[in-house]
């Protein structure tokens, strides 16, 4: 019998964290996601960011997915390769499915520019949860940044 992701999800994760980071990573690692993580941290809140809590071994989907559904808030950082990626858009429908509140980032990008590419390789009914997952970062006030600029 198998066992749904959400009741997989929630069996994994052992302490919720404050905040859930999703990011593309070659995008952002580096700067603001790393900065962010640090930042939260400095305030005692426990974010999740995948390279600072996760450990080899960790089953992504179990760990990633518990993380979501046991965070209070996300952060969504937008940046030029997060809509190539499949685990980014994953990531953003699960927190637009479970109605959790999600701070966007518009990290070299512009809201109107956040859409799935027809490239996304994914089943017809996942770009569709994707594309309904990216209209609510849209026509959210978020925040702007500027990594040439700092």
């Amino acid at each position: 019998m198998h066992r749904s992701t959400a009741q997989l999800a929630k069996r994994v994760i052992s302490q919720p964290c404050d905040v859930f980071i999703n990011h593309k990573g070659i995008d952002t690692k580096r700067t603001i996601a790393t900065l962010l993580y640090d930042y939260l941290s400095r305030l005692n809140l426990s974010p999740f960011l995948d390279n600072k809590t996760m450990k080899p071994g960790d089953k992504l989907f179990e760990k990633i997915d518990g993380a979501i559904h046991g965070c209070k808030k996300g952060v969504a950082v937008f940046s030029p390769n997060y809509c190539k990626s499949y685990f980014c858009l994953h990531e953003l429908a699960l927190f637009m499915e479970s109605k959790k509140k999600v701070i966007p980032i518009f990290c070299d990008v512009k809201p109107s520019q956040i859409r799935v590419p027809s490239k996304v390789v994914c089943k017809e009914n996942e770009h569709q949860r994707f594309s309904w997952a990216l209209e609510e970062p849209k026509h959210t006030v978020g925040l702007s940044f500027n990594s040439f600029k700092g």
